[in-house]
């Protein structure tokens, strides 16, 4: 079985309405999501950039609900679906113009290369339905009459009081979002969504018209030669990332199902993420039947701060709690102009992307000494070109790309030499003045600039119940780094190994080590040594009918030299998590989990992930001494409705606040309650 399968508490459960689109078992139904969680925690495990999973859970429940009919599938639709290799997609595509339409689902193992366990991953997505000849976009009467709406409501509650709302907070301190979506198929999508964060005001000063964010879309797909038509707020991605993307990229994880990204184009924008959008118009259109044309424009307004005309930094949180944040809001305008030009005929598949930056007012940011080749001005632009090429069982993909300044390069190499034994070698050059507002892609960090690297990675299944993960990134920074001052170097090793006697029972152990160069604290920059980080996590998860029982445990180790040459003493963390779920006979089920942590300090830190609401991902990171718990129960009261109730509290025993600034909570406990209310019609 998948390693990623393994962590079955599952916060993306939640997510589905029981996943009751197929008739597949439970554990069948889970697997799949685990692929995608183990891969978002470990991708939320030390990254500094906070980023929304809204979007791509909303679309893999949707997927789950209304699953891919294969007979009319196409190579992109999936191409979404990671664990499939680009050989067994042609060949699937391939089986079913050669024989016609699948009758039922159990053709899936007549088609060459698809392995048992793929098909246990593909099974929850899709279906087999016949399909009519001469199909077409559907009428505007079945669009309204079989269309699914939803309304998703919530309300987070905390039970403590930061030090910002005795003066500095505007708003009060409960977080509430609306959300509201109406869809036909892959053919229409609709929607709103509203968002109020804990502190802004509701109705009130610079918000007096209800919410600080709002957010609408409108999307239409495969209508005739239109591909997509995107209006309002919508996503964007082309290549690997060096010139746009605002999709989550999937990254160094102990996997290779996910290592590479293959889907991308025109996406709606329907999360409570206030950064990563883009609003105003995009379209594909089919002008050959291999070629398709992407054009984009947006018009937006960007927080920030300007200053004597100036913008001087782009603020990105989209918080509004104080005066000095509200002032922020709406300060400056950008416009994005640009478009893709797309070719994909068997094996190749070529693409050139283009934008256009142009901001209202000068960007001059103050350009710390890492970022000194940061661009400034009042324009900018991107271009680049991708491409995909499979020989055998060879696959080349990559993007070369330059901008205003500098250039970027990236070039991925995998080899499958079976279902059970795949290789990959990454290849990335990003120079140190090369800039992008919207994009990411693979590397040490999201952002392509400053970094070259070698990536190694081989996964093997030898026997029927063992698979092996081990990987190996050799990278360096051209120019300074947050904390780095001066060119640097390090590695990132990663090993791991998953056994799964039987479905019901999985356990997995893996080993990260990453060293690299560092200020040391206290020196101003003046001494570098480097770092050494050593963390180890074995997790045992066993299901049986109703029950779900998981066991993690971490041991994080972290040191580094003084400027003497003498190293500090050794500083550890340590935490040990337990999850207990139980889904009762009628339609309520329960989860409970507790976590101790102990750690020396925050560079030894301990993460863990907790099921989260609908369309939500959690993964707190804890130093100190102490304990959480958590309690989420979901209660299904038709088909229509659905409740969800999370609450979770975490007692330190080593201090007397926690936080700091306007988020000082005084005392050693912080605890919320998160409510949530979907209504489906």
């Amino acid at each position: 079985m998948e390693l990623l399968k393994i962590g079955v508490f599952v916060s993306m459960l939640s997510m589905t309405p029981m996943l009751e689109a197929q008739n597949t078992s439970g554990l069948q139904k889970e697997q799949p999501l685990l692929l995608l969680e183990e891969n978002l925690e470990q991708l939320s495990i030390g990254n500094e950039e906070e980023y929304g999973w809204e979007d791509e859970l909303e679309e893999l429940s949707r997927r789950l609900q209304e699953p891919v009919n294969l007979n009319a599938a196409t190579k992109r639709q999936l191409e979404q679906f990671p664990f499939l290799t680009d050989i067994q997609i042609e060949n699937l595509l391939a089986y079913v113009y050669i024989h016609g339409q699948m009758q039922t689902i159990y053709e899936l193992q007549l088609v060459e290369e698809m392995d048992k366990r793929t098909i246990d991953l593909l099974l929850p997505f899709v279906c087999v339905r016949a399909v009519k000849a001469g199909r077409g976009y559907p009428a505007l009467k079945s669009i309204l009459k079989y269309g699914k709406h939803e309304t998703l409501a919530r309300l987070d509650v905390p039970f403590y009081i930061r030090k910002g709302y005795e003066k500095n907070y505007l708003g009060p301190s409960p977080y509430h979002s609306l959300r509201y979506g109406f869809h036909y198929g892959d053919y229409l999508q609709i929607g709103m969504t509203g968002e109020k964060d804990a502190g802004e005001p509701f109705f009130a000063l610079h918000n007096g018209k209800g919410y600080d964010y709002y957010s609408f879309y409108f999307l239409i797909k495969n209508l005739g030669r239109l591909k997509a038509l995107a209006l309002g707020n919508y996503r964007l991605s082309f290549g690997q990332g060096l010139v746009l993307s605002t999709d989550f990229r999937l990254g160094k994880t102990f996997s290779m199902s996910t290592a590479e990204y293959r889907t991308g184009g025109i996406r709606k924008h329907s999360s409570t993420d206030e950064y990563n959008y883009f609003r105003g118009a995009a379209a594909t259109v089919g002008v050959l039947p291999y070629l398709d044309i992407s054009a984009f424009y947006s018009h937006r307004s960007m927080d920030g701060v300007v200053e004597d005309g100036e913008i001087t930094s782009i603020y990105k949180t989209g918080l509004h709690r104080t005066q000095k944040e509200a002032d922020k809001m709406n300060a400056f305008a950008l416009q994005v102009i640009g478009g893709n030009m797309t070719y994909e005929k068997n094996s190749l598949k070529v693409g050139v992307t283009g934008i256009y930056y142009f901001f209202n007012r000068p960007y001059e940011p103050r350009l710390n000494k890492y970022a000194k080749y940061n661009l400034h001005g009042s324009d900018f632009y991107n271009v680049g070109m991708d491409y995909r090429y499979r020989l055998g069982r060879f696959v080349w993909v990559g993007e070369a790309a330059t901008g205003s300044k500098g250039y970027a390069l990236l070039n991925r190499l995998k080899y499958n030499l079976s279902s059970d034994y795949h290789l990959l070698l990454v290849h990335r050059y990003y120079s140190y003045d090369y800039w992008i507002l919207f994009g990411r892609s693979f590397g040490e960090s999201s952002m392509p600039q400053n970094e070259n690297g070698w990536y190694l990675a081989a996964e093997a299944t030898p026997f029927a119940r063992w698979k092996f993960f081990a990987s190996l990134d050799m990278f360096s920074f051209p120019w300074w780094k947050y904390r780095i001052s001066k060119p640097s170097k390090g590695a990132d090793a990663m090993f791991q190994v998953a056994y799964t006697p039987r479905k019901s029972l999985s356990m997995y152990f893996n080993y990260r080590y990453k060293q690299k160069e560092r200020d040391v604290t206290g020196t101003s920059g003046t001494v570098i040594e480097p770092i050494y980080h050593h963390k180890l996590r074995y997790r045992l998860t066993y299901m049986s009918g109703r029950y779900i029982f998981r066991t993690t445990i971490d041991y994080n180790h972290f040191r580094q030299q003084d400027g003497e040459g003498y190293r500090f003493d050794r500083r550890q963390g340590y935490q040990c998590t337990q999850l207990c779920s139980y889904t009762f006979p009628f339609p309520l089920s329960v989860s409970v989990q507790g976590t101790w942590f102990h750690t020396d300090d925050y560079d030894s830190r301990v993460y863990a992930s907790e099921r989260g609401l609908l369309y939500t991902f959690y993964t707190p990171s804890f130093y100190g001494k102490g304990f959480r718990y958590s309690t989420h129960l979901r209660y299904d009261l038709s088909k229509n409705f659905m409740f969800l109730a999370k609450f979770g509290q975490t007692v330190y025993q080593d201090r007397q606040t926690i936080g700091s600034g306007n988020d000082e909570i005084p005392g050693n406990r912080k605890a919320d309650l998160q409510m949530q209310l979907r209504i489906k019609f």
